[in-house]
């Protein structure tokens, strides 16, 4: 079977896949992706509308995503291929074990299906498994993500039923980038990514009995359908009651092996596929890799979001050095002593992709924040480290970041880097070095007439 990898890669190959014209520039196909940004904040608070046009324009984007509900259709490609009974072995698949320590073998990039109970909406995840068997594999997620809470809020509505879960391997990119984008609770992913690609998401019905319910990608190349089953002799309702195993350690995005921990097994029951399916996959490491050049496009796509709920933002960036969400570099127009602050404190509460976010940095409006050069330059010449350092204790932390003194439980850093303000200082401020813009304005000219001979004379 083949394998698909790098599918996201580079920027422009992420653009494409959200319906970015992609015949633009590296840079403009980056600066594309805030429109998409610009649709999450229409759809996550609409504007009120203040004119007629905009109550017309409001009633166009309501019926595009009426328009893009997702669709159900019979003899779907992904389910042209069924395996059942003992003919359900992993090791069928091309799975790879991706760096030389890693526990076994790892299913990456497998999107997640799962419901809540009394919920219609579905939830799309991207978790790890780890493959233990033939038939299991661990369901690597996190307490806050949706699955896992879908899953325990399950565990506590019908204790010792098992949990369906789907896995679909090589969906179409508009959905996989769904997944990963803060698409409003009220909006389903799979409608998201009918947006995007500017037609209605085909699904199809798991076929395994318990788990019709579930609608998984049509056009998925395979797709593994299962349970969690509860443990024999559990007696209390909730996720500990069910089948866990130690997961790890693997080589993890951060560049380090992660500890090990336990998460729920599922059980493969099913597995469908295309007739000639690709198995899609990828590794994560230190960066750069394929997971930090998603961050740098998915950043664009936050950039309006914060933008909405904090005009006095001008841009904002994360880092892939920094794990493409362990630190932010915050550009503001600053109008009011502590206004650093302010704005440190309102990232880290706004949007559950910034809850790990360990540093942010604030910047004044003439540092370009995505060099780094210049962030430097302004903490060293703008940062008293008593005055503008701000630590924040016992919050939330990522569980793979081993610096924290507790798992999942550690301290946040902010920096202000801004130009003080009367009551944030004693001193008169320093005035930046520029240039005269009249001499500016020759020297560029000279240049142009320079390179201008130059051509000429070769």
């Amino acid at each position: 079977m083949p394998v698909l990898g790098n599918l996201f890669g580079t920027t422009r190959r992420i653009a494409l896949g959200m319906g970015v014209d992609t015949t633009q520039s590296e840079t403009d196909s980056l600066a594309s992706l805030r429109d998409i940004g610009r649709l999450l904040c229409e759809l996550k608070e609409p504007t009120p509308p203040q004119r007629l046009k905009d109550a017309g324009n409001l009633l166009t984007l309501v019926k595009a995503v009426w328009d893009m509900a997702p669709k159900t259709i019979n003899s779907p490609p992904c389910q042209e291929i069924v395996w059942e009974g003992n003919d359900v072995d992993l090791a069928r698949l091309p799975i790879q074990t991706c760096w030389p320590d890693d526990a076994g073998p790892l299913i990456t990039w497998g999107l997640t299906v799962t419901r809540g109970p009394h919920k219609t909406r579905q939830n799309l995840g991207i978790y790890r498994q780890q493959v233990i068997g033939r038939n299991q594999v661990i369901m690597r997620w996190l307490a806050h993500r949706g699955g896992a809470l879908d899953f325990r809020e399950f565990a506590l509505a019908f204790p010792g039923q098992p949990y369906p879960v789907a896995v679909a391997l090589g969906a179409d990119p508009a959905t996989l980038l769904g997944a990963v984008t803060p698409v409003p609770d009220s909006l389903s992913e799979y409608q998201f990514a009918g947006l995007l690609r500017g037609g209605r998401t085909e699904l199809a019905k798991c076929i395994t009995p318990g788990l019709n319910a579930l609608r998984v990608p049509a056009r998925a190349e395979i797709v593994l359908e299962g349970f969690i089953y509860p443990k024999a002799d559990a007696t209390l309702p909730g996720p500990a009651s069910y089948e866990h195993a130690l997961e790890g350690p693997f080589g993890d995005h951060t560049g380090y092996y992660n500890e090990q921990a336990l998460f729920p097994v599922l059980t493969i029951e099913r597995i469908t596929m295309r007739r000639h399916a690709l198995y899609h996959s990828t590794y994560t490491g230190k960066p750069p890799d394929e997971p930090a050049i998603l961050g740098v496009a998915l950043n664009e796509v936050l950039v309006p979001l914060l933008q909405k709920q904090f005009t006095e933002i001008t841009d904002f960036y994360l880092p892939p050095e920094g794990c493409s969400y362990r630190m932010a570099l915050v550009q503001i127009k600053k109008s009011y002593p502590g206004h650093a602050r302010r704005v440190m404190f309102g990232v880290w509460g706004f949007l559950r992709q910034f809850m790990y976010t360990k540093f942010i940095v604030v910047v004044d409006d003439d540092i370009n924040l995505r060099d780094w050069k210049e962030v430097i330059w302004a903490i060293t010449t703008r940062v008293d480290p008593t005055r503008d350092t701000l630590l924040v204790d016992q919050t939330p932390i990522d569980y793979l970041d081993f610096a924290s003194p507790t798992a999942g439980l550690g301290s946040k850093m902010g920096l202000d880097a801004t130009h003080k303000w009367p009551g944030e200082t004693q001193r008169e401020w320093g005035r930046p070095i520029t240039m005269d813009k009249e001499v500016t304005r020759r020297i560029d000219a000279l240049y142009e007439e320079l390179l201008l001979a130059a051509h000429f004379k070769a």
